[in-house]
Order: structure tokens, then sequence, then C-alpha cells
């Protein structure tokens, strides 16, 4: 109850300082505003929060969203499983060292269901059983480099529903300094502790989607009434996985999958690739609230325990080579350089801006849409607005009353000029869904404007785009579950080399979709399939041998194990 009532407190003033704006308006026609400006390299995560002059923890003004709301840093797994797109498992505790070991808060550790069963359970799985996985609208399910779907947007599962994904639970003592993912409703194969998510979380509000590389992004934080002036500090956080090829250099001698190897003695330990490069960089730019006022910094003023395990600030050396670029450098006023800046003023604006209109999708295909809409005015239909809100749903229509639950659309809006057509591309959908999109404009004050929604269904997926072994997988529950690898080994290694064996893979591949829809929705009648695949499992393990096998769900963890996993966790 602890970690309740402290996320209760902290969510109600994350939503006075960060989203109510538009009720602070509405008293007064002043407001102060705080801008923060930057222009970050590709696939970031970032954190913004403030302190005063003192070092006391202010507020999270900023987080992406892969942290803030998807849960990165407190989900299933060891911190230092492989990676890749949109990987489900690990918690990544080197994300923020800095960040969370100031903002003070704790929550309880989000763990395997199964690491609680009495049998088996450690946090070293990557398969999970059908009883304690559901559907994932998110995250992929964990593959091998170059495999189809490995670029995180293909990989939705053949029955559309995304793919099984074990939701964790609460650790009864284990505590982390990271929020839990908020954006799951509770299925039947979910633990009672996913409920407890969304309400543990009060960074959701600040969240907001990766802005994209090369682009100039600006974070708005409509300053409280009761905050008062003097001096402060915003400080941002930024980190980056290594992804293969290493493209933006983040490995070097120090820090790299040699120095920082991916764990042994894991099952499926070939899927993904070791994610170690330089650890999170942290910059600091001193201002001053007040009037109107502008601050910048162009160098990093250290980093972030490459473990996560401290909250220390290492101060800069020679160990830091390109992570100290992640955030580009910028022309600023009077020839000076930012790569992080700082501008406060006072804004005169109590008049909320006016509805977006003939929102429509313009372009759809199985996995992403383009929404075109036309652009309102500041104050009801004059002026520029300052920013959009765009989120969507599956499966249901937006509203004001769940537009915040909603998932934001990961990409940005440049605001024109009212009239002028404004397009945003809404990509990781599902083939075959009904969406709901809701679009709000914000002005300087954080004025929020009417919501305005329109609907779309995606096209269907397209033939050679679908999972292999689609019954299979519908049945186990998981691609990785011991049974589907024998099959799909038989598939690769005995009927393809054949033609009459690629004759019944491609009759396969065209019939087992439709049926993967209806055998994955039903629980006799995946039990039912489970028992029809027995005689090609048996099959498959007597041609393959019995070195084809793997663990169901997980391997115990070497004789070492459970000392070196205290480090961990949090």
């Amino acid at each position: 109850m602890r970690w309740i009532a402290i996320a209760t407190a902290i969510s109600g003033l994350g939503a006075a300082l960060v989203t109510s704006g538009a009720a602070l308006a509405d008293s007064t026609p002043s407001c102060s505003v705080l801008q923060a400006d930057l222009t970050p390299t590709s696939d970031l995560q970032i954190v913004m929060w403030l302190e005063d002059a003192s070092g006391n923890y202010i507020d999270t003004i900023f987080i992406t969203q892969q942290t803030g709301r998807y849960g990165l840093g407190n989900r299933p797994g060891r911190y230092d499983f492989n990676s890749g797109p949109l990987w489900p498992y690990g918690r990544r505790v080197t994300t923020f060292p800095v960040w969370s070991h100031r903002h003070g808060m704790t929550f309880p550790e989000v763990d395997f269901q199964m690491e609680h069963h009495v049998c088996c359970g450690d946090e070293n799985a990557l398969s999970h059983s059908q009883d304690i996985s559901s559907p994932d609208a998110h995250f992929c399910k964990p593959r091998i480099e170059h495999q189809e779907g490995w670029d995180g947007v293909t990989c939705a599962s053949a029955s559309g529903l995304g793919p099984y994904t074990d939701k964790g639970i609460y650790s009864p003592t284990a505590t982390s300094l990271y929020p839990p993912r908020t954006d799951i409703v509770k299925g039947g194969q979910d633990s009672p502790s996913v409920d407890m998510y969304k309400l543990m979380d009060p960074f959701d509000a600040v969240s907001q989607a990766t802005p994209p590389g090369g682009v100039t992004a600006t974070v708005t934080w409509h300053v409280p009434a009761g905050l008062p002036n003097g001096s402060y500090v915003l400080w941002t956080e930024v980190s980056k996985e290594t992804q293969s090829g290493d493209p933006d250099g983040n490995s070097n001698a120090t820090y790299n999958a040699s120095v920082y190897p991916a764990p042994v003695g894991i099952a499926y330990g070939n899927y993904g690739i070791p994610n170690r490069g330089q650890p999170s960089v942290v910059y600091s730019a001193p201002f001053v609230f007040g009037g109107t006022t502008t601050a910048s910094t162009s160098d990093y003023a250290g980093y972030g325990d490459p473990e996560g395990q401290d909250g220390t600030l290492n101060p800069p050396d020679s160990t830091i080579t390109t992570a100290a670029g992640r955030l580009q450098l910028v022309a600023g006023e009077a020839g000076a350089t930012y790569r992080v800046r700082v501008r406060t003023s006072q804004q005169q604006d109590a008049i909320p801006p006016g509805p977006a209109t003939e929102a429509a999708a313009v372009d759809t295909t199985a996995t992403s849409a383009t929404i075109s809409f036309i652009a309102p005015g500041d104050d009801g239909l004059v002026g520029k607005v300052s920013a959009y809100q765009v989120r969507y749903l599956a499966l249901a229509s937006i509203t004001d009353a769940n537009f915040d639950a909603a998932t934001p659309v990961a990409g940005t809006v440049t605001p024109d000029d009212p009239g002028q057509v404004q397009l945003v591309d809404v990509s990781g959908l599902l083939p075959s869904t009904l969406y709901s999109v809701g679009i709000r404009a914000i002005d300087d004050c954080g004025n929020v404007g009417p919501l305005t929604v329109t609907s779309f269904t995606t096209k269907d997926r397209q033939f050679g785009e679908v999972d292999a072994c689609f019954i299979a997988t519908a049945a186990y529950g998981s691609i990785m579950a011991n049974d589907v690898d024998l099959l799909r080994g038989f598939r690769d290694r005995v009927l393809q080399q054949s033609t009459l064996g690629e004759l019944a893979v491609e009759t396969y591949y065209t019939f087992g979709p439709p049926m993967a829809q209806v055998v994955g929705s039903s629980d006799l009648l995946r039990s039912t399939a489970r028992e029809a695949l027995g005689p090609a499992v048996e099959l498959a393990r007597g041609l393959l041998g019995p070195r084809s096998s793997r663990a169901v769900t997980s391997v115990q963890a070497p004789a070492a194990e459970p000392t070196s996993r205290r480090k961990f966790t949090r």
C-alpha cells in the first residue's frame, strides 16, 4: 500500500504540473512557460527533469514512452538480456540510472510469472507457456537477427492479435526505481498485478514518442502557479542501445559486447543481439525562472553507471567517445551553439484552440496509416497552435474520458497556419484491425482544444508477410515453445528439401493463418490442436533427434547465478 499511496500522490502532482494547463488558464490569462530545445540523433531514450539550485528534485517534464509508458526499465527478465527491435523482456536499469536514483520513488519489481512458481522459476526465460501469456499489441516476440519481423514493424502474429508475451507479476519483496508499463488491459492469462500497473506510473502523463533523429524538438512545460521564481537546473539524460553493426559507433574499447557480454546458459540465448554500448550521458542547464530568460549547454555534465546500479554522475572522461554527441550541436543566438537550450517566458492566453477539422485516413497499409486534418487556430480560428496531442485506440472509439489512456502516436506534427493540411503517420499497427485516432490542439499556455476523432481499418496482411508455424504457435502460445521449435526445424530441414514437401509448406501457409486465428481464440481448440499436432511432434523428434529439443520455459541458472542475480534486481 505504501507504493500505491506514493504513486497516487505523485500522479496527482504530475497531473497538476503537466496536464492542467487548461484549468490554470481558465483562472488567469497569464501563464509561465518553459521550453526546452534539443536535436537528438536516432533511436534514443530521453528524460528531462527539474531540480532547484540545492539539488532537490521538482518534477519530470518529459520522458520517452518506451520507458515512461511501456515499462522499459521495469519488466520481466534480467537487465543484460540480448535486445532487438521492440524486444519484450529485460528490465533495462541502465537506461536512466541518474534520473531513476534522483526522483525519489520506488515501485514493485515486475518479474516473470513463473519466477514465483515453486518448481522452476527464474528470470532467465525467453519462452512462456500459454497459461501465463497474452497478446501484446506493442512488443514483438524475441527473434534472431535477419529473421522475418526483426524490423519491429512486421512482427505482429498471423492471428492479428500480436505476439504472446508474459506481462509479469509484482515481486512481493524486490523493488525498482522505474515504473511498470501502463498500456495493457488485464487478460485472462495475466496476473492481478497488471491491474495495478497504470495506477503506479506517475510519468505516463509526460510520456511522449521519441523525437525523430535530426529534427529539432521542443518540450513545453506549463509552470505551476505555486513554483517560485529563482534558480533551477534542467537535467537531460540520454541513452541508446547498441544495435547490429553499431552504425552510430555507440560501442568503443571500454563499452562493448566483449567487456559486457550477453549472459550465458540462457535458453534461446542466440535470439537478439548484445546491447551493451556507452552508458547514458547527462546534460545540465542552469537557468532562472522569472520573466523571459534563455540558457543553454553544449557539453555533457557526466555519465551514468554502465550497469545501472547507482545514481552517481561520473565526470566526463576519455571513455566516452561518441555518446556525448547523441544530441546534435545546434547554432543558437549570436553564434552560440547548444545541445540543450532552455527558454522561459510569460504568456497571455486564456482562449483555447479550435478543433482540427476534416480528419481522415488518406493512406493505410496492414501496419500503418497516414492521417490528414486541417489545422485549427491558436485562439479559436486565429494564430498557430503550439502543439498537437495525437493518440489512437484499437477496437474502440476515443473519447475525452479515455484519451489519456490511448496510445500516443510515435511521431510529431509541426504545427502549420490555420486552414493548412497537416499529416501524421501512425505506425506499428495490427492488420485487419479497426482503429480510432483522436487529435487535440494545445496553445502556449496549455489550453486544450476540442477532441477530433476519425476511424479506419488497416488492410489485410499480404501473403509472404505472415509468421511461420501459425497453428502450432496458436496452440502452444509461443513460437519459441519446445514443440513449435521442433516443428519449425522439421519444416526447414526436412519438408523444404523436396518438391512435395515444399508444396505442403505452401499449402499450410495458405490455409494456416485463418485456422490459427480460430484456434488461438479458444482454450478448447488450443488443447485439441496440441493433441492433433502430437504425432507430428513425435515424428519431428525422431527424425531430428533429441538435440533439437529446447526447454519449454527456461533453464536453471548456473551455480553462481544466485549471487549474480542480486546484481540484476533492484
